[in-house]
């Protein structure tokens, strides 16, 4: 049987009595019986858990839209979900509902008329329910559950004037669907598929007798889907007519469509092109005017005084309909990824993924600037991405920012970073981030006391850094990283001596992202999976990152792709999606060993050498692999992490693991050799 855990400092205090009990209980029958412990055991007594608080405490968002000044904002991987009522006059949160399902709600909008809020959610797994609405005249009662479209997550939902409520999305074994609610009878209608290889629809606008579908490939491109795609749905006829601008037809796909008069205002997401924005006829679908943006994307619109203002990567961009020019405004604060504008008071009011509200001049100057947690917003653990450990601090990446723990002295400050810092390494007492959506590689001293910065930039159509390692023989940081609407990945390297990047797009191939990597005296070793559900998948290639070129590859036959890469010794160890345990022998460039970890793997993974074992984590499970034996053993059963993009861990110099316990950031002390 099992011994317990040490349970040392800020145990008790930080995790309560449900946290302790569960810290106590960490190697009992339940969750050994879910880890297999005849296949796995549970490792010596004498591991040291210490919790060293919550990943990362902020309220994040995803969404939000203004009604008679009051503005209603939708939360992200926060627990519960919810939504905030944030009165822009007196600067101050008045109402708050929370939802029961759902992770993120990044669709929100208003029935003016009827004085109605509707939300549908971003979801792991398909629920009851995943849209809802509040009564906007009864903000004490609690929004209500009314019913699911068939797609497991909400883009984005439209009213047209006469109450119907229209809802985009995806995530669902096919393409997605328009979907259709009327209040009047609660029944909830799939109004048809209109592009067969679409992988998301992002944006919905309907007036009483057309509805816009915006789709296109957002998260899987790539291998045939569909490109930008959009949509005229007639309600009487029941028909779809593709009316997408020829200038758009390149780009990935809609990124936001809004009616504004008498004409439908849209734009694309770009990709290796900058956005597109278009204004269109209602009357006339092919009578429109076309222009091309700024940067990779184009949302929220919003007009006033007859300029059409619209949220894009760096701030607000206006544009006069008739000209050729899109100017970007000069906001003097950084205002992060926008998920709300507005026109309010003769002005714009904006709301930041930073956290904050801000009100701002038609021609960007700032009015105020209003942080939700101080303004009554619930400031709570976020599910995390990467963690990265060193010189005295570990950092845990968020939706927005990224938590710096002081491991000498305690205590948590968050610092901004746009996007999300997927994984990261600290390389000489300096935190180096791979930074989702297309943000490049990033970094903060800690004893410069200047902000997080950008130090490397690469082609934005290769927008999603996955994993980070420290080549230490070439002294170079290597990020694998994914295409998510062009397909494939890449290998960025970066010298943090000179500030030196290099990136080889499809070192595998032209479909599989480069998910993992690892280097070995100098030879960087890269793991292929595939975003799309057939092709190829589980390559590992050998590649030599100054001369940019393969060296050797195998093909380990894993099905579900690789989700992880560590070495120790001779051997390098893959770990697949879905748990499929391979070992290389890399000088023989032959494997020899395999296993099923699939009880302690459910999905995606990480691993790290340390100690002389590799330590893997999971959603579920912490445990390690004897690099002689091949043999797993369970170090934390039930570890069940907060993640929201998968799983992470990283070690110290001395080689305790730091990963996640639910929300809570933890440092492992294992001993495997005593």
């Amino acid at each position: 049987m099992s011994e317990p855990l040490k349970l040392t400092r800020r145990t008790v205090l930080l995790a309560g009595a449900g946290g302790l009990l569960a810290a106590a209980a960490g190697v009992g029958s339940a969750q050994s019986a879910q880890a297999s412990p005849t296949l796995f055991p549970t490792g010596r007594a004498g591991t040291t858990i210490t919790e060293i608080g919550p990943g990362i405490m902020q309220y994040s968002l995803m969404s939000g839209v203004l009604l008679d000044g009051i503005c209603y904002i939708g939360s992200r991987n926060l627990e519960p979900t919810g939504i905030l009522a944030f009165d822009v006059a007196s600067a101050a949160v008045t109402h708050s509902t929370t939802l029961a399902t759902g992770h993120s709600i990044q669709a929100l909008t208003v029935d003016p008329a009827r004085k109605l809020l509707y939300a549908g959610i971003l979801q792991k797994a398909p629920s009851a329910n995943n849209l809802y609405r509040w009564d906007l005249t009864d903000l004490a009662a609690p929004a209500v559950a009314i019913g699911r479209i068939g797609d497991r997550d909400v883009r984005d939902l439209a009213v047209a004037p006469d109450g119907t409520l229209f809802a985009v999305g995806g995530g669902g074994t096919g393409a997605p669907a328009l979907w259709q609610y009327d209040p009047s009878t609660g029944s909830i209608t799939n109004l048809g598929v209109p592009d067969a290889k679409a992988t998301l629809a992002r944006a919905v606008a309907a007036t009483d007798q057309t509805v816009f579908f915006g789709a296109g490939s957002t998260l899987g491109g790539g291998s045939g889907t569909s490109r930008a795609a959009l949509y005229a749905f007639d309600r009487r006829a029941a028909t779809f007519t593709d009316i997408t601008p020829t200038e758009m037809v390149n780009d990935p796909s809609i990124r936001e469509l809004t009616i504004a008069g008498d004409r439908l205002l849209a734009s694309t997401a770009g990709s290796v092109e900058p956005t597109k924005i278009a204004e269109i006829s209602l009357a006339d679908h092919t009578s429109y005017r076309a222009v091309t943006a700024i940067g990779t994307t184009a949302k929220n619109f919003a007009v006033a005084g007859g300029d059409v203002y619209c949220a894009n990567d760096a701030g607000v961009l206006r544009w006069t309909p008739g000209e050729d020019a899109v100017h970007q405004l000069p906001v003097p604060v950084d205002l992060g990824e926008i998920w709300g504008l507005d026109v309010h008071d003769d002005g714009l009011v904006v709301v930041s993924g930073y956290g904050f509200v801000a009100a701002l001049e038609l021609d960007g100057a700032v009015r105020a600037e209003y942080d939700l947690g101080e303004a009554g917003a619930p400031v709570s653990a976020q599910t995390c991405m990467g963690i990265a450990v060193g010189a005295g601090f570990a950092y845990v990446g968020g939706n927005g920012g990224i938590a710096r723990h002081d491991l000498r002295r305690g205590g948590a400050v968050n610092l901004r970073a746009p996007g999300e810092a997927k994984d990261a390494e600290v390389i000489g007492g300096v935190l180096y981030t791979g930074q989702y959506n297309a943000q490049g590689i990033w970094a903060y001293d800690p004893r410069t006391g200047e902000s997080i910065h950008r130090v490397a930039a690469f082609p934005s159509a290769q927008n999603r850094p996955l994993d980070t390692h420290w080549d230490d023989r070439n002294r170079l940081l290597l990020v694998a990283a994914q295409a998510d609407t062009e397909g494939g990945g890449s290998l960025w390297t970066f010298d943090p001596r000179t500030g030196a990047s290099t990136h080889a797009i499809n070192p595998i191939d032209d479909m599989q992202l480069v998910r993992a990597v690892v280097a070995v005296d100098g030879v960087a070793y890269l793991g292929g999976d595939n975003a799309q559900k057939t092709g190829p998948r589980g390559t590992i290639v050998a590649w030599d990152p100054l001369a940019h070129r393969e060296l050797w590859r195998i093909e380990t036959g894993a099905p579900h792709g690789i989700a992880a890469l560590a070495a120790h010794g001779r051997y390098l160890f893959a770990l697949s999606i879905k748990g499929a345990l391979v070992v290389i022998d890399r000088p023989r460039r032959a494997i020899v060993h395999t296993g099923d970890l699939a009880a302690l793997v459910p999905g995606f993974a990480a691993m790290k050498a340390a100690r002389g074992v590799v330590y893997g984590v999971s959603d579920t499970n912490l445990f390690r692999i004897d690099p002689r034996t091949f043999e797993v053993t369970t170090v934390m059963p039930g570890i069940n992490g907060g993640w929201y993009s998968g799983p992470h861990l990283n070690v110290d110099e001395d080689g305790a693991v730091f990963t996640l316990r639910g929300r809570t950031l933890v440092k492992v002390d294992d001993r495997p050799r005593r």
